[in-house]
């Protein structure tokens, strides 16, 4: 071949690749931003059980939700929920990915240290693009004494989601303060608690924070009623609704 002819190849396949190169890069700048879930379409409900595993609670609060047709699952976790917290959060984002496969989105409800585990998993799974919205119920958000005790008790005493919960600890330091929104966000906590200790451990910056003695004064609601409980029942009823989670009304 001539130089004049391989020159003139030459030239071809530049316009080609530029031509290819330019379709590419339009491609890209026209493709939809990534999604966030629509507040005004609900989907799926995942209830996730706190430390030590038990759902007899959390099983009540879901057949509550299912009463108002919607899907409810509640999330097991490995290891009696006394597990690296961390395992725990990619066990629901299984389940997220499972629910995301028949729903637009989930709502996440979290029992004492599973709303831990639900704001672990929705920072590191892209909770904001699966999420609609996220409540969490006497939630140890800075740590639990108990935990603090236990951690420094006899070794083996305490498993990895113990140390974990304990006040100041490297997981909890970890989480971003506040939540970002999307989602929204609710967490309840009873003054009365006294296994997370202490009570106001639960706020969580960024969300929407009920004291339920300061919205019901004299109502009685320990630590273990919070999944069962008639008025915060209502409450997570109503935060997972379509309506915007806004302060909790007088009981």
């Amino acid at each position: 071949m001539s130089p004049r002819r391989r020159a003139m190849f030459a030239v071809l396949a530049a316009i080609v690749v530029l031509a290819v190169g330019g379709f590419a890069l339009r491609g890209l700048l026209r493709r939809e931003p990534v999604r966030i879930p629509d507040q005004g379409v609900l989907g799926a409900v995942l209830l996730v059980p706190g430390y030590g595993g038990g759902t007899e609670g959390v099983d009540r609060l879901a057949a509550a939700i299912r009463a108002r047709g919607r899907a409810a699952t509640v999330v097991e976790m490995p290891d009696g929920g006394t597990g690296d917290l961390a395992v725990q959060a990619d066990v629901l984002d299984d389940a997220v990915g499972q629910a995301l496969r028949r729903a637009p989105s989930v709502d996440v409800i979290g029992y004492s240290a599973g709303g831990v585990v639900a704001r672990l998993w929705a920072q590191r799974h892209d909770g904001v693009h699966k999420a609609r919205r996220i409540v969490t119920l006497g939630s140890p958000h800075q740590g639990a004494r108990l935990a603090a005790a236990g951690a420094a008790g006899l070794p083996g005493a305490c498993p990895a989601a113990c140390q974990q919960l304990a006040p100041g600890s490297t997981l909890l330091a970890q989480l971003k303060s506040p939540v970002p929104n999307p989602p929204q966000w609710l967490s309840v906590w009873t003054e009365q608690d006294q296994t997370v200790v202490p009570p106001d451990s639960a706020r969580l910056a960024g969300a929407v924070d009920v004291d339920i003695q300061q919205a019901c004064p004299g109502r009685e609601v320990a630590h273990g009623d919070l999944p069962t409980d008639d008025y915060v029942t209502g409450l997570v009823l109503d935060a997972i609704g379509t309506a915007p989670i806004g302060p909790a009304p007088p009981c």
